[in-house]
């Protein structure tokens, strides 16, 4: 057995409630192959194991490692020539993305991830062409790829079955086209379709293949409401329940999902996966913007989690999920980066802080907001909870895996901080990656003074450049036009969509009269 005692000038185990997170001054963790055997003060920890290898980090938090509880991509489709449209057009928008090997794509936001104190992902892959093998073989990639950087993943292959472009029918949707665009674009969806037996099995594959990895894990993804079946989402559940394993649903992102809902169900998106069973804490639900307030009481009656992705709901224009409600009635919430942050990159530390600032609605009373602990909780223990990891990480407890960050609280805080501020509260609002001096998966340090241990950072970006320093490929041109080809007619299948529909928000940030 391999014991490592890392102190640091504080110790955030975890947070006790929205108001109160638990600190060691001058703490210590005691872990053993990986995982924490004790917390307390340094001469407590040398005490049970006087043997122990000791790291110090004199001048620095020692926090839980965050948790992105909902990705998707390396290179941003920023990047790769996406604008911010919003979500049902930008779909088609990406449509023209160039490719890229997916080890050297994953590793890309790893890095980007790990930098501002990642130690965990929920990685949502989809959106493959080329059958089983193909899928099969990019999992493979995705999962080697954070198994190589060191980093915690918990992945899942999303299931889409229906409805791949726009909220109907790909052959109703590719019927209406103009020649040869019905054909290009038909064979184009066509070539993305794995069946619902296929994704089973690619599931199970991936799972017999997955035993015995410390850090990847599998879990299920029906992808959103409008590209499954109720057949299927009663299957993927009983499924979960038999292997134990949580699922991420897209769900309620934009108002033209919350219409389809009810053109199709009759009633909310919520409402119907409660009726058909499949709501309860292995359920979570990313985005969540439109639940209205019956929606987000069944999810706490059902303990069904949610995951709160502030910048991408932003830059999509999909709205403001009402978290403020979320936290009153005590919902499960982690926090997602989804594609990319508001700056275009993973920045845990930025996204903190704008999901405290996104939600501070007029007025004067603190409890009406978020406050420092909750939104910590969120990106530690609350994102744990909607992984296939659970328990097993998001606080610094006995018992749990060794994950963490060391901010460094002399580059936070220069060149003043009063005291007068709470410690946590003046991190997590001032902290900057320039800060994160350390960070440890597993008890393992991944990444130490700006460099990865595992992996050599400048080699994979400079692999990256020359690969899209070389032009198109004759696909990826073809692939281009039909792109922007499609674009008007997916805009003009969402023309009068929404109806008159009058909408009554959860915050009131401004008004017209």
């Amino acid at each position: 057995m391999s014991d490592h005692i890392t102190s640091a000038r504080w110790v955030v185990t975890g947070i006790q409630d929205r108001h109160t997170p638990v600190i060691v001054d001058e703490g210590a963790v005691l872990s053993r192959d990986g995982e924490i055997v004790a917390v307390g003060s340094l001469e407590e920890m040398r005490h049970l194991s006087p043997g122990a290898a000791e790291t110090a980090y004199p001048d620095h938090v020692m926090l839980p490692g965050f948790v992105n509880s909902h990705h998707h991509v390396g290179m941003t489709p920023l990047q790769l020539g996406s604008p911010d449209h919003a979500l049902e057009l930008w779909f088609a928008s990406r449509i023209p993305g160039r490719k890229l090997d997916l080890y050297l794509d994953t590793l890309y936001s790893a890095f980007e991830m790990i930098a501002s104190g990642v130690t965990t992902v929920a990685h949502i892959h989809g959106w493959m062409s080329g059958g089983y093998e193909a899928v099969h073989g990019a999992a493979t990639k995705v999962l080697d790829a954070y198994r190589t950087i060191g980093m915690r993943a918990s992945y899942s292959y999303a299931l889409r079955e229906q409805n791949r472009l726009v909220y109907e029918a790909d052959e109703e949707f590719c019927a209406r086209l103009p020649q040869p665009l019905a054909g290009q674009v038909a064979a184009y969806l066509q070539s993305q379709v794995l069946t619902f037996d296929e994704h089973m099995a690619l599931f199970d594959q991936l799972t017999a293949e997955n035993a015995g990895q410390a850090l990847t894990r599998i879990q299920l993804a029906p992808a959103n409401l409008h590209w499954v079946t109720d057949e299927s989402l009663v299957e993927m559940n009983a499924r979960s329940v038999r292997h134990g394993v949580p699922m991420h649903m897209h769900l309620l992102e934009t108002a033209y999902q919350k219409e389809y809902a009810r053109r199709r169900t009759g009633k909310t998106a919520v409402r119907h996966l409660y009726d058909l069973g499949v709501l309860s804490p292995r359920m979570t639900l990313g985005h969540g913007v439109w639940l209205n307030q019956e929606d987000i009481e069944i999810a706490a009656d059902t303990g069904t989690c949610v995951c709160h992705n502030c910048s991408s709901n932003f830059r999509l224009r999909s709205g403001v999920a009402p978290l403020n409600a979320f936290e009153k009635h005590g919902l499960n919430v982690g926090m997602g980066l989804d594609e990319a942050g508001i700056n275009d990159d993973r920045d845990m530390l930025q996204e903190l802080r704008l999901v405290l600032r996104a939600h501070r609605v007029p007025g004067m009373d603190d409890a009406d907001v978020p406050s420092c602990p909750q939104v910590l909780r969120m990106a530690t223990e609350g994102g744990a909870n909607t992984t296939a990891f659970g328990r097993e990480i998001g606080r610094l407890d006995p018992g749990r895996r060794m994950d963490a960050v060391l901010i460094n609280w002399k580059t936070a805080t220069y060149p003043f901080q009063d005291p007068d501020i709470p410690m946590l509260d003046a991190v997590m609002q001032r902290a900057k990656q320039n800060a994160v001096d350390a960070v440890i998966v597993d008890g393992a340090v991944i990444y130490e003074d700006g460099r990865f241990t595992n992996v050599d950072r400048d080699a994979i970006l400079e692999d990256i450049a020359r690969h899209y320093a070389h032009p198109r490929t004759e696909e990826e041109t073809a692939r281009r036009q039909m792109g922007h080809d499609v674009f008007p007619h997916v805009k003009a299948f969402y023309d009068g969509y929404l109806g008159a529909e009058t909408r009554t928000p959860f915050y009131a940030p401004s008004s017209a009269k």
